[in-house]
């Protein structure tokens, strides 16, 4: 299934698009898209059965927003230099054990929302990426199979960065993860059994109309099972958790001087294949 919600920013509605890319209204059958939905099956039987029978009311997708797929995040976690071609374009040495941190849950904007430059910023940076959404309580999983076991769903996450806070201005990454609008995410959440091979996934990202990431899952150093596995020894996942999993090559710290860091005004649009596809104007906050 494709999950998703709709309209005005903080007062969206459950939705799904069928089979023949018809928004259908969900919001008669469920309260939202979150963790409390992905955790039921029941919940969620009902929600494929009503779909399958064509039963849930048609909804006008005319001028209407797509918000978050996702309502109430816990966390996102996310995952530094997992793709062997981005590591080697930064010059950064293959991770012996996955790199972690975190993004703000108010981060998370939707698909197609307007992303805000930070005041001062200088690398603004772009990273489509595979998020992970959690849809059973993991701690201490065994093996990586126990992982993919453990994923509710996948979406397209776009992780900016502001690579002069994260790497100059003192501490960790997170100066230059949790800028405001800093993670748009959507536009749908698909089921993981719409997704039968998470590593076979081709990731692209464009710039002003320009191709400047074009990559597949299949490069990255810790597949998603494992990252799950690995992640859950250091921390309890809950249902409606987010993992980001990393971004191949094509960021712009990785390019030539001058790098092309991105300014108000910008277009960013990215995609992954059967995930979806979003679109970003940028401004200056």
């Amino acid at each position: 299934m494709k999950l998703l919600r709709v309209g005005t920013a903080g007062a969206e509605r459950p939705a799904l698009l069928d089979a023949a890319g018809t928004l259908r209204d969900l919001s008669g059958l469920v309260d939202d898209i979150d963790g409390a939905l992905l955790a039921d099956e029941a919940g969620l039987g009902r929600v494929r059965a009503a779909a399958d029978a064509g039963d849930l009311p048609v909804l006008d997708a005319a001028g209407l927003r797509i918000g978050p797929p996702l309502a109430r995040i816990g966390k996102v976690v996310c995952i530094g230099l997992n793709y062997h071609d981005h590591a080697r374009e930064t010059g950064a040495e293959t991770p012996a054990e996955p790199v972690v941190f975190f993004k703000a849950a108010d981060t998370v904007v939707g698909p197609d929302d307007t992303v805000l430059v930070p005041r001062g910023s200088v690398q603004t940076d772009w990273e489509v990426e595979l998020a992970v959404v959690i849809g059973r309580t993991a701690r201490y999983l065994e093996s990586a199979d126990d992982g993919l076991a453990h994923v509710a769903g996948y979406a397209v996450a776009h992780d900016v960065s502001e690579r002069e806070f994260q790497f100059e201005r003192g501490g960790t990454w997170d100066k230059g993860k949790n800028c405001e609008t800093f993670n748009p995410l959507g536009p749908w959440l698909v089921t993981a059994d719409e997704v039968p091979d998470p590593q076979n996934l081709p990731l692209r990202l464009w710039v002003n109309g320009e191709l400047k990431q074009n990559g597949t899952t299949a490069e990255q150093i810790f597949p998603v099972g494992e990252v799950v596995r690995y992640v859950s020894h250091f921390m309890t996942l809950y249902p409606g958790d987010v993992i980001n999993t990393g971004t191949p090559a094509g960021v712009a710290l990785g390019q030539p001087e001058p790098k092309p860091y991105l300014r108000g005004g910008d277009v960013v649009e990215l995609e992954i294949e059967g995930l979806g596809r979003q679109r970003q104007v940028f401004a200056n906050a």
